[in-house]
């Protein structure tokens, strides 16, 4: 039996429809990709800092009375060191 117009025109306004969709969807799908706010620096950051803290402190476990600062400093070395890995962990709880 053959389809009458009307068919076929509401057969293609339904494929047209739904690539209108299809291509919303992928359109909301790359904006939400290349959002601004992307936190792609976070693991980077934290894993620098955190063990920036681990060096200061082995190095000044190890050669601090060689090093002219770190033998001025005295104790704040540690606070140092502690501060770069507590920092660590709060740049830690920004990653999504």
């Amino acid at each position: 039996m053959p389809e009458s117009r009307m068919r076929k025109q509401a057969a293609d306004k339904k494929k047209s429809a739904s690539a209108e969709a299809a291509s919303e969807a992928r359109k909301e799908r790359q904006r939400r990709v290349a959002a601004p706010g992307s936190r792609r620096w976070v693991p980077p950051a934290f894993i620098t800092v955190g063990l920036l803290g681990v060096l200061w402190l082995v190095v000044y476990y190890i050669a601090g009375h060689l090093i002219p600062v770190m033998s001025d400093l005295g104790g704040w070395n540690v606070l140092i060191g502690m501060g770069c890995m507590a920092a660590a962990f709060a740049l830690a709880t920004l990653w999504k």
